[in-house]
C-alpha cells in the first residue's frame, strides 16, 4: 500500500512543476511583439500543460484516498491542496470558454502559492477525528472548496482589471491598496521561503506552558519572536522570545501560529523590497504595461461570471450542506462557532456583490474591488479562523 502514497506524493509534485512551466507559456501570450500565431501556440501549450497537471493532481487525490480509506480532506494540508486544485479546475473551464491567456499568468501562480502553503502543514496521512467520520465530509467540504475555487477566479480577473485600469503614474489610495494586495500575496511566498529555510536546517525548539494544572509542550519550527503565555523555553542556546502571545489567543498552538504569521510578514517584506529594488518601481506599475492589450470589459465579465457560478455552489456547500451536517454531528443547525460565522459573512458579502452589480450597476472598477475583498475574506476564513481562533473546527 505504501506505493499508493509514493504515487500520490509524486503526482502532486509533478502537478506543481507542470503548473509552474505552464505559467511561463501563458506569459508568452502577452508579449506584444510576438506574432499572433506564436501567441496561439504558447496558449495551447500552456493550457495543455495545465490540464495534464490537473490530471496529475487528481491522481494525487485519488491515490491518497485509496491509501487512507477516506477522502483526503481531513486536515489543513489536504483541504488547502484540494482548494488549489479547484482553482485550477475553474481556470481551465473559464480559459476554454474565453481563451484569455493572461488569466493563466495570474491564476496558476496563485494556485502554486496555495499548494506551496499547504505543503508547510503536516503531510502525514492520519485517521479522521470522530466528527469527520461522515459521508458529509465528501459532500460539504468538496462543495465548499469548489465554490471558493471558482470565487477565487473572480479575484484573479478583478486583480487583472485593477492593474490594467488603475492609474499607476501617481501615488493614490487606489495604488496603495492595489500594491498592498500584491504585497500580501508575497507574504504567503515569504511564509513558504522562511519555513522551508529553517526546516532545511532542522530548526526546532520546545516550550512548556501551563493550562490550569496541566503542563503542555509545544514545538516551534521557527525562532520564537512570540512565545506561549506563561511559557518556558526548554531548549538551550537559542533566541528567547521577545514577548508572549496575548491571552485571547486560545486556539491550539495559537502562539506558535502567531509566531509563524509574524515571520511570514517579515519574509514577505524582505521579498517585496528586493523586487522593488530590481524593478525600481511599484510592482503594479511594472506589470501594467504587460496588460495593455487586455480588454477591461472582458476581465470584468469573467470576474462577474465567476461569482455568478461560484456563489450558488458555495451557498450549497457552505450553508445548506454545512447546516445539515452540523445537525447530524452536534444536534443543531447553527451555532456561533467562528468558522460558521465567517462562512455566513462570506455568503452575505457575495450576495451583496451580486445585488450591487445587478441592481446598482456596480461594474468595472467597483466590481473588481469587491472581488478582491471577497477573496480576502475567503483567505481570512481559511488561514486566521482555521489556525488562530479556537472553535469546533480547530481540528482542521
Amino acid at each position: 500500500m505504501d506505493i499508493l502514497l509514493d504515487i500520490s506524493n509524486t503526482a502532486l509534485y509533478l502537478a506543481f512543476v507542470l503548473y509552474l512551466i505552464a505559467t511561463f507559456f501563458f506569459g508568452g501570450t502577452i508579449k506584444t511583439k510576438k506574432p499572433r500565431n506564436k501567441k496561439g501556440i504558447a496558449g495551447k501549450i500552456g493550457i495543455s500543460l495545465t490540464i495534464v497537471g490537473f490530471i496529475s493532481q487528481l491522481t494525487y487525490f485519488i491515490t491518497r484516498w485509496l491509501y487512507s480509506g477516506h477522502a483526503p480532506l481531513g486536515n489543513m494540508f489536504e483541504f488547502v491542496t484540494f482548494f488549489g486544485m479547484t482553482l485550477v479546475f475553474a481556470f481551465i473551464i473559464i480559459y476554454l470558454i474565453y481563451k484569455i491567456g493572461v488569466l493563466g499568468l495570474f491564476a496558476l501562480p496563485i494556485a502554486l502559492i496555495v499548494i506551496a502553503y499547504a505543503s508547510m502543514f503536516p503531510t502525514e496521512v492520519s485517521p479522521l477525528v470522530p466528527s469527520l467520520q461522515s459521508h458529509w465530509l465528501y459532500i460539504h467540504v468538496t462543495t465548499v472548496a469548489l465554490g471558493e475555487g471558482i470565487l477565487a477566479l473572480s479575484f484573479v480577473a478583478g486583480l487583472i482589471y485593477l492593474i490594467r485600469q488603475v492609474d499607476q503614474s501617481a501615488k493614490s489610495i487606489r495604488t496603495f491598496f492595489l500594491e498592498t494586495i500584491l504585497f500580501l500575496m508575497l507574504v504567503v511566498v515569504g511564509f513558504v521561503i522562511v519555513s522551508t529555510t529553517f526546516s532545511s536546517f532542522g530548526y526546532n525548539v520546545t516550550f512548556e506552558y501551563p493550562e490550569g494544572e496541566t503542563i503542555y509542550k509545544t514545538e516551534y519550527d521557527l525562532p520564537a519572536i512570540v512565545g506561549p503565555e506563561n511559557g518556558t523555553l526548554t531548549t538551550e542556546g537559542v533566541m528567547k522570545p521577545w514577548f508572549e502571545a496575548p491571552d485571547w489567543m486560545q486556539g491550539t498552538n495559537a502562539a506558535k501560529k502567531f509566531n509563524t504569521l509574524i515571520w511570514s510578514f517579515f519574509g514577505g517584506f524582505i521579498l517585496y523590497w528586493l523586487i522593488r529594488l530590481v524593478l525600481r518601481k511599484r510592482i503594479g506599475a511594472a506589470i501594467q504595461p504587460l496588460l495593455a492589450r487586455i480588454k477591461p470589459d472582458l476581465a470584468d465579465e469573467v470576474s462577474y461570471r465567476a461569482v455568478a457560478i461560484g456563489f450558488p455552489v458555495f451557498t450549497l456547500g457552505g450553508l445548506i450542506f454545512a447546516s445539515i451536517w452540523a445537525q447530524a454531528a452536534w444536534d443543531r443547525f447553527w451555532g456561533w462557532d467562528p468558522k460558521e460565522v465567517w462562512a455566513l459573512v462570506t455568503w452575505f458579502f457575495y450576495a451583496a456583490f451580486l445585488h450591487l452589480r445587478l441592481s446598482r450597476g456596480w461594474h468595472g472598477e467597483k466590481s473588481a474591488w469587491l472581488a478582491v475583498v471577497g477573496f480576502a475574506i475567503i483567505m481570512f476564513n481559511l488561514v486566521a479562523v482555521n489556525l488562530v481562533i479556537a472553535g469546533l473546527h480547530s481540528y482542521a
